[in-house]
């Protein structure tokens, strides 16, 4: 079983199994803070871990897995606020903050316990009221308070939060073979590369040759073949991580690349 509150800009999620989510974009910076569980994230390149009593910030334009764990006999809870770029816009002109240079950090930070930020989530427990009717002044001014406290407690984290430009145009040919295994869709790419989608399929194709549907699953089905053969993995375990969703669908295809089924690797 599980159940998600949502509370447009701040979300409660509670958990009673262990969760696979697979991946997700993340448009916005989110504060969030673990009351419950474990929550084991992933860039492709290096795992993160946050325990109970742990504060995070995940960075906008992200691209992350993630694996949520509750404690034994227990539940996994979260609570999470989005710092959307038009408040943190809004919130910049009022106060005078901007980015003053661009900084490049992992897409998701440990930030330090501290007593402000203990007692802003403190202040949220009321706020299940906030499901029902017309809350939205009451939620931006939360989601304000947020900002105000997370730049209090982590000044230098300023560059990041204020840092409203979009992504530029990088280098096509690395990015996608770092990124090939999250499952979304184009466009994201497409955005993430500082392209249009039309730019995007262009590039990709004098590239690599291939359009990008045929590029992704050809390369899906390589890295799905090497951790099954090479490293003994479960093809369960394996399909979702290299960025199919279905596993019938998975098992087709690898059949038809590699002329055996997975299981029988």
């Amino acid at each position: 079983m599980n159940e998600q509150k949502p509370l447009k800009q701040i979300t409660y999620s509670c958990y009673y199994n262990q969760t696979r989510e697979g991946e997700q974009f993340v448009p916005e910076h989110v504060f969030s803070y673990q009351i419950a569980g474990t929550l084991t994230m992933s860039d492709g390149d290096k795992q993160y871990t946050f325990h109970e009593d742990c504060f995070r910030l995940t960075r906008r334009n992200s691209l992350i897995k993630f694996t949520k764990q509750p404690p034994a006999n227990g539940e996994y809870k979260n609570i999470s606020v989005y710092l959307d770029q038009q408040t943190l816009r809004s919130f910049g002109m009022e106060y005078g903050y901007t980015s003053e240079k661009h900084l490049q950090t992992p897409p998701v930070m440990l930030l330090h316990a501290h007593p402000l930020l203990k007692s802003y989530i403190d202040s949220l427990q009321p706020y299940d009221a906030l499901m029902h009717g017309n809350n939205e002044v009451l939620l931006s001014l939360k989601v304000k308070e947020a900002i105000a406290i997370v730049l209090q407690t982590n000044p230098a984290l300023k560059d990041i939060l204020f840092d409203l430009t979009e992504p530029g145009k990088i280098d096509l040919e690395a990015f996608m073979n770092r990124n090939f295994h999250f499952n979304v869709p184009l466009d994201r790419f497409a955005y993430l590369t500082g392209r249009s989608l039309s730019t995007f399929k262009r590039d990709f194709e004098k590239t690599f040759n291939a359009t990008p549907g045929k590029w992704l699953q050809h390369r899906r089905l390589q890295e799905a073949h090497y951790r099954i053969k090479e490293k003994g993995e479960a093809p369960s375990d394996v399909y979702i991580d290299v960025g199919f969703e279905d596993l019938s669908h998975f098992s087709f295809a690898f059949k038809k690349m590699y002329g055996l089924a997975p299981s029988k690797i």
